[in-house]
């Protein structure tokens, strides 16, 4: 069994080390502090070929695999997880084109995102669906244009009956909707905790556009919005705990039109290809968790030894030795088991799924738990923003949070026992 990452990936980690340790860094505490978006970072960031580099290089990529990817991801966030997120997340919704998407969506997109002259966002998470995707009630119609561009009056169904769009109802889920009627889809509805989504030049919306098929986990489909569209609203959310220079929104959708072939792959079928992503996303979170203990170990050990008390550094006092080292055993652990996880996305290993949410849950925990340490370690130097562990301290809760909560991991890898073994 090989222990050892390539020379080439090994050149990738030190490259984008340096590149974080001299563009981003210096700049954390200012992007968290305004909770603004980095976009002279993000430039940077695109020249460096960093924005969407698992996009094949036809479209513009470097094609990294999973292990590649969490490489480059734990340097990012160990540096900053707000600017991190802001350049592992440019490409949101990628997966879904390269996967289902026409060759022409690709060749639209792609390129433009890879380039960094776009930025993307995957709109799943509405006010009242967030773990249980099959919540999501944003909805999508199919409508006539008309030759001068605007909507046909449907003014009655074929049966005579008057035909009435459920705005009313539609509202009161908090959902969005997508009709579908002609070579038309029109959506409304709204969704919420949308990763860049006053920033996103396009957005991979989950809708519900066959509301009455019974199957729970049929009648969704992917769509394919442009940020500038008509109807759609999009309302920064501030006040975050954490990951501050990262973009969230409120999205809004009311009567957003969008052309036919914005359709994602085959109608009907969104939740299911969405849950072939999740092993990805949640070992990509779980490079997250392992890049945050690391930054946090890293910082507690540098402080411990120029932090002098009682006439010798503080990191002499077995207190501090023992939880010093107990933050870089166990981020070391998260690392193997997020490689691991990694290895298994990119050889296609029955057993993703559970490695996937192990590694997700565990590098969380060990995230929240080694940048606790780190605070615990600066003492009240620790608690001001004059040093990074504060600020890594608040970024390591929403590793635990979003792709799958920590509770959604625990489900998973019980059934996976359970039901498949591992």
């Amino acid at each position: 069994m090989e222990f050892q990452l390539t020379d080439e990936q090994k050149q990738l980690r030190e490259e984008v080390r340096r590149f974080a340790d001299d563009e981003i860094r210096p700049v954390a505490t200012e992007y968290d502090v305004a909770e603004e978006y980095p976009h002279e970072v993000m430039e940077k960031a695109g020249d460096m070929g960093l924005l969407a580099p698992h996009v094949p290089v036809e479209y513009g990529g470097v094609g990294y695999s999973s292990l590649e990817n969490a490489i480059l991801t734990e340097e990012l966030f160990a540096a900053d997880p707000g600017i991190g997120l802001c350049v592992s997340s440019a490409g949101f919704g990628a997966e879904a084109l390269m996967r289902f998407g026409t060759e022409a969506q690709k060749e639209r997109v792609l390129p433009e995102v890879t380039a960094g002259d776009a930025v993307m966002g995957s709109a799943i998470s509405e006010p009242q669906a967030g773990s249980d995707v099959t919540s999501v009630a944003t909805r999508a119609e199919k409508r006539e244009a008309r030759s001068d561009g605007t909507a046909e009056k449907r003014e009655a169904r074929s049966d005579g009956t008057a035909e009435k769009r459920e705005a009313q109802g539609a509202s009161e889920r908090n959902g969005s909707t997508a009709e579908k009627d002609g070579d038309e889809w029109v959506i409304n509805g709204s969704k919420m905790w949308i990763t860049n989504g006053t920033v996103a030049d396009y957005f991979v919306v989950v809708c519900e556009t066959d509301p009455e098929i019974a199957d729970r986990y049929s009648g969704y489909s992917q769509i394919l919005v442009e940020g500038d569209r008509d109807g759609l609203t999009r309302d920064k959310i501030t006040g975050k705990l954490g990951i501050r220079a990262s973009d969230t929104a409120e999205l809004r959708f009311d009567d957003v039109r969008v052309p036919e072939e914005n359709l994602i792959g085959q109608r009907g079928m969104g939740f299911l290809q969405l849950m072939q992503f999740f092993d990805e996303t949640r070992t990509a979170v779980a490079a997250q968790g392992v890049g945050i203990a690391r930054g946090a170990a890293e910082r507690a050990l540098a402080y411990a030894e120029e932090r002098e008390q009682f006439g010798r550094p503080i990191s002499d006092f077995q207190a501090i030795k023992h939880k010093l080292a107990e933050m870089h055993t166990n981020t070391e652990a998260a690392r193997w088991l997020t490689y691991r996880s990694a290895w298994a996305v990119d050889n296609e290993s029955g057993d993703l799924t559970a490695l996937a949410s192990m590694a997700k849950e565990f590098a969380s925990r060990v995230a929240v738990d080694v940048a606790d340490e780190a605070v615990q370690v600066h003492g009240g130097a620790g608690f001001v923003n004059d040093h990074d562990v504060e600020r890594l301290y608040r970024d390591a809760k929403i590793t635990q949070i979003y792709e799958g909560t920590t509770e959604i991991q625990k489900n998973i890898i019980s059934r996976e026992l359970l039901d498949e073994g591992i």
